[in-house]
């Protein structure tokens, strides 16, 4: 089984958050939304801010300066079409709202309160909705997804804490 690495941002500016709508991608084939990212190229495999920081740079024009109170906040982790994906997902505000055309998707700013409108991945989903309900947490939470007994996606999530060792 593979494993797929990924990094992906919410930048928010004030009320609002920079997401991406996509007419498609390697994973759907249907109109989406989302944040900013990609996967991990092999050298970043043991940095994926280092990964997400140049992923934002590609896709929005905002460098590492742009962005204050930049921090990991969730890894997720889910099986589908028959590989383990493996998501890390940063939270940070940015200087300004300027950003430049992407070729991987429309960028826009979008209020907070219509992010759970917005047509995106059930683990985005799960993780915008964790995130809004959960917004003073200084937590890193890791989110399994699984399914109920009818089949449905479901999240199960735990905080990571520092282990204390004699």
């Amino acid at each position: 089984m593979e494993v797929r690495q990924m990094a992906t941002a919410f930048l928010s500016n004030q009320s609002k958050v920079l997401m991406m709508k996509k007419a498609r991608s390697k994973l759907f084939h249907f109109e989406f939304w989302g944040g900013i990212g990609g996967h991990l190229d092999y050298e970043e495999l043991n940095s994926p801010m280092k990964a997400s920081f140049r992923e934002i740079e590609e896709e929005t024009g905002f460098i590492q300066s742009d962005i204050e109170n930049f921090r990991l906040k969730y890894i997720l982790i889910e099986s589908n079409s028959g590989e383990i994906r493996q998501q890390y997902v940063y939270f940070g505000d940015t200087k300004h709202m300027n950003y430049i055309a992407s070729d991987e998707g429309e960028l826009f700013w979008i209020d907070k309160n219509d992010l759970l409108s917005l047509h995106t991945s059930k683990i985005i989903k799960f993780t915008i909705e964790h995130y809004l309900e959960n917004p003073q947490t200084d937590d890193i939470f890791v989110g399994t997804v699984t399914v109920d007994s009818d089949l449905n996606p479901q999240i199960q999530w735990a905080a990571i804490k520092e282990t204390v060792t004699f």
